[in-house]
């Protein structure tokens, strides 16, 4: 943990239950903890690029969060540079929630999640809106040119602070490719004994 999430995420209140509960003397040194936690490096570089999809959370002017699954083919979710994340808004319900909420407050949470490894990445940020009219060429550089859907604009978020969490509790579960990925050579076994079978059946003269 860092100095960033720190300031984020433990409020007076989150404080004050720490202390009642015990675990707030734990967590204390991170107020002075000289690494920050706000620049992304290679290993949060390549996580986010293997991703085909994770969690984001917005705030209303009604100051209720709204949390919505974001997907995509893998790596959709681009690291611009260490401190910027950015990805093509494709075109869903209509609904717009997401977006009018980083309209009027910026502020985001992305939970991003690896359950085959047990590892989850969270990232906290300032979203705005980029219209395909305003920047093309940020567009084109987030869009992926083998995925059928439309993009209606640009999210770019300013990376506030990061965490990585244990994997305590995290069940894992597996895509349709890490599963072929994990049999692929059960399924050559099965082929060549199955082969082999098939020569064993053949009539002899």
């Amino acid at each position: 943990m860092a100095r960033a999430f720190s300031e984020i995420a433990f409020t007076p209140g989150v404080r004050a239950f720490q202390t009642r509960m015990g675990s707030r003397e734990n967590y204390a040194r991170l107020d002075h903890v000289d690494y920050r936690g706000d620049t992304l490096g290679p290993t949060e570089a390549e996580f986010i690029a293997a991703r085909d999809g994770f969690y984001q959370a917005s705030v209303g002017e009604n100051g209720w969060p709204y949390v919505q699954f974001r997907g995509g083919p893998a790596g959709f979710l681009r690291v611009l540079d260490q401190r910027t994340i950015g990805y093509a808004d494709f075109r869903g319900n209509v609904q717009y929630i997401s977006a009018g909420n980083i309209e009027t407050d910026g502020r985001v949470a992305l939970i991003l999640m690896d359950y085959a490894q047990r590892r989850r990445l969270k990232i906290w940020g300032r979203a705005r809106l980029v219209d395909a009219a305003d920047d093309a060429p940020l567009i084109a550089r987030l869009e992926d040119g083998n995925y059928r859907a439309r993009s209606e604009r640009a999210v770019v978020i300013s990376v506030e602070a990061f965490d990585w969490n244990c994997p305590q509790h995290i069940t894992p579960r597996f895509t349709e490719t890490e599963i072929g990925q994990r049999t692929q050579v059960l399924h050559a076994e099965i082929a060549r004994l199955q082969q082999a079978l098939a020569r064993d059946a053949k009539p002899t003269r």
